[in-house]
C-alpha cells in the first residue's frame, strides 16, 4: 500500500483530503498540532507535528523512519484576522507567525522528508496555497502576513519542482477556492458567496492533484482545474 503525509489533519480540508486517502486505500500518516476527535476518527497513524517548529519537524521524522512516502500533502495553514493584517495593523509577531507556518514549515518539513519521498516508485509532493499569494491578481491589497507567505510558498516550491524534476518527483501547487475552515476563526467565510463545505474543496482537489505527474509540475492550480497566474 502506498503512503501518504497529510498536515493539518485535524480539521478542514486536510482532514477530508485525509478520508479520501484512506478510501483510495493508502497508509495515512496525518500530522497536527492538535490530536484531537477529528483526526482520531480518522482510524489511521497520527502524530502530532508543529511545522513552525524544527525540532517538531525531526521528531516527526524519527518516528516515520526510513518507510517510503508516496505522497506529501502540505496543508496546514494559519490565517489572522482581517483587522489584524492590514497596513496599519500588521506587526511582526504577526509575519513571523505566518510565514514560520504557511511558508518555511512546507519547506523544512519536505526537506526533512526527502529521503522518504525518493524512496517511492513515483512521489508527489502537494502544497496548499492560496489565490491570495498571487501578485498579478492581487486587485484588492491588505491581508499583508498571509498573502506575502502564500506567494513565498510558490517561489520555495516552484524551486523544489526545479531541483526535483530530475527525480521524478511531481509537485503540485493547489488553491483550494473560499472554503469552510477554522482559518482565521472562520470568520465570515461560510458566509462569502461560492463558500464550499471542505469535503468538497478535497474532492475537486484530489481529482487535479491525481491529474497532475511530473510533466506539469511546478505549476498552479485551482481546486477547478485552472492554472493560476503567479
Amino acid at each position: 500500500m502506498p503512503t501518504a503525509v497529510v498536515t493539518g489533519a485535524n480539521s478542514g480540508i486536510g482532514n477530508a483530503l485525509a478520508r479520501i486517502l484512506v478510501k483510495e486505500g493508502y497508509t495515512v500518516v496525518a500530522a497536527d498540532i492538535t490530536i484531537g476527535d477529528p483526526i482520531k476518527a480518522l482510524d489511521c497513524e497520527a502524530i502530532q507535528l508543529d511545522v513552525a517548529s524544527p525540532s517538531s519537524i525531526q521528531e516527526f521524522k524519527q518516528k516515520l523512519g526510513d518507510r517510503p512516502i508516496d505522497m506529501l500533502l502540505n496543508v496546514a495553514g494559519v490565517m489572522e484576522p482581517h483587522e489584524k493584517d492590514t497596513l496599519s495593523t500588521v506587526n511582526f509577531e504577526a509575519l513571523q507567525k505566518t510565514f514560520a507556518v504557511n511558508t518555511f514549515g512546507p519547506l523544512l518539513l519536505t526537506q526533512a522528508l526527502l529521503p522518504n519521498i525518493l524512496a517511492a516508485s513515483t512521489p508527489r509532493i502537494a502544497v496548499m496555497s492560496s489565490r491570495m499569494g498571487s501578485i498579478a491578481d492581487n486587485s484588492s491589497g491588505g491581508s499583508y502576513s498571509y498573502r506575502a507567505s502564500k506567494a513565498g510558498v510558490n517561489a520555495l516550491f516552484k524551486s523544489l519542482a526545479v531541483d526535483l524534476k530530475e527525480k521524478n518527483v511531481a509537485v503540485v501547487l493547489l488553491h483550494p477556492g473560499i472554503v469552510k475552515t477554522n482559518l482565521a476563526g472562520g470568520l465570515g467565510a461560510g458566509e462569502i458567496q461560492g463558500a464550499v463545505e471542505p469535503e468538497q474543496a478535497a474532492s475537486e482537489l484530489w481529482r487535479v492533484l491525481m491529474s497532475k505527474g511530473v510533466e506539469s509540475t511546478g505549476r498552479w492550480w485551482h481546486r477547478n482545474g485552472e492554472e493560476l497566474p503567479w
